[in-house]
């Protein structure tokens, strides 16, 4: 698989899934309603997938130039924080507006949907990396 083709299936796949728990984390926790939040998903998607291509493409060249290969706990811990915060940078405002909170309410909502997709991203890079095998950054 090229590593073109390995990023594009990891973030479509990746996104595609993560509509699902994110909708389902915001109906868990939130007064939205159903499309309401599945809309904020998928809007939030979009804007995780355009993040997720840039991220991951500066963390595996980050990752080549690194004397140790594989990608350790702490790698794949590191990889999920860094990524995750950045998101919630990109989308915490866009959370407010159209769920039509204040800041502090969405970032409430941000923090359940962090430790849910912190989750999610490890279990989901694990298993993605299992079925496809590492990218050539890690071997």
């Amino acid at each position: 698989m090229t590593p073109t083709f390995r990023k594009i299936l990891y973030a479509v796949s990746f996104e595609t899934l993560g509509i699902a728990v994110a909708t389902l984390g915001l109906l868990a926790m939130s007064d939205a309603a159903p499309a309401q939040s599945l809309i904020l998903s998928a809007i939030t998607a979009t804007i995780a997938m355009t993040w997720s291509m840039g991220f991951n493409w500066l963390f595996e060249a980050w990752e080549a130039r690194q004397a140790t290969k594989g990608r350790s706990l702490a790698r794949r811990t590191m990889h999920a924080l860094l990524f995750e915060g950045g998101l919630v940078v990109l989308v915490l405002p866009i959370m407010a507006w159209w769920l039509g909170v204040d800041l502090w309410t969405a970032l409430k909502y941000e923090a359940g949907l962090i430790v849910l997709f912190i989750i999610y991203t490890y279990v989901f890079t694990w298993s993605f990396d299992r079925i496809f095998g590492l990218p050539a950054s890690a071997r």
